[in-house]
């Protein structure tokens, strides 16, 4: 049996994970645990930020930012740490909007 108050609040909501097995794609990245693969994210929120997205990304030559090797969206125990970088790029965006 789990320790089930170890859990972000988040950890045991459906919300937070989705695998989609039947997709053509999955796994779109090179994995040693498909079973705790996430899908959630397929495309990943925080591609914009750049350098303080936080995954193990490179810039091609021609300065086109490649993601194939990250997985840091793809992972089970990542909706956290996502979600709290849109809230804080949430939070920057409404102090540039205030006169």
């Amino acid at each position: 049996m789990s320790d089930r108050s170890a859990l972000p609040e988040w950890g045991d909501k459906a919300y937070s994970f989705f695998s989609h097995r039947r997709c053509e794609y999955f796994p779109c990245h090179p994995t040693g645990d498909p079973e705790n693969f996430n899908c959630l994210f397929c495309y990943c929120p925080l591609y914009a930020l750049g350098r303080a997205c936080g995954g193990n990304f490179r810039y091609t030559e021609k300065g086109v930012k490649n993601c194939s090797r990250c997985t840091l969206p793809h992972r089970r125990e990542s909706y956290g740490y996502i979600i709290a970088k849109l809230r804080e790029m949430v939070r920057q965006m409404a102090e540039e909007e205030r006169p």
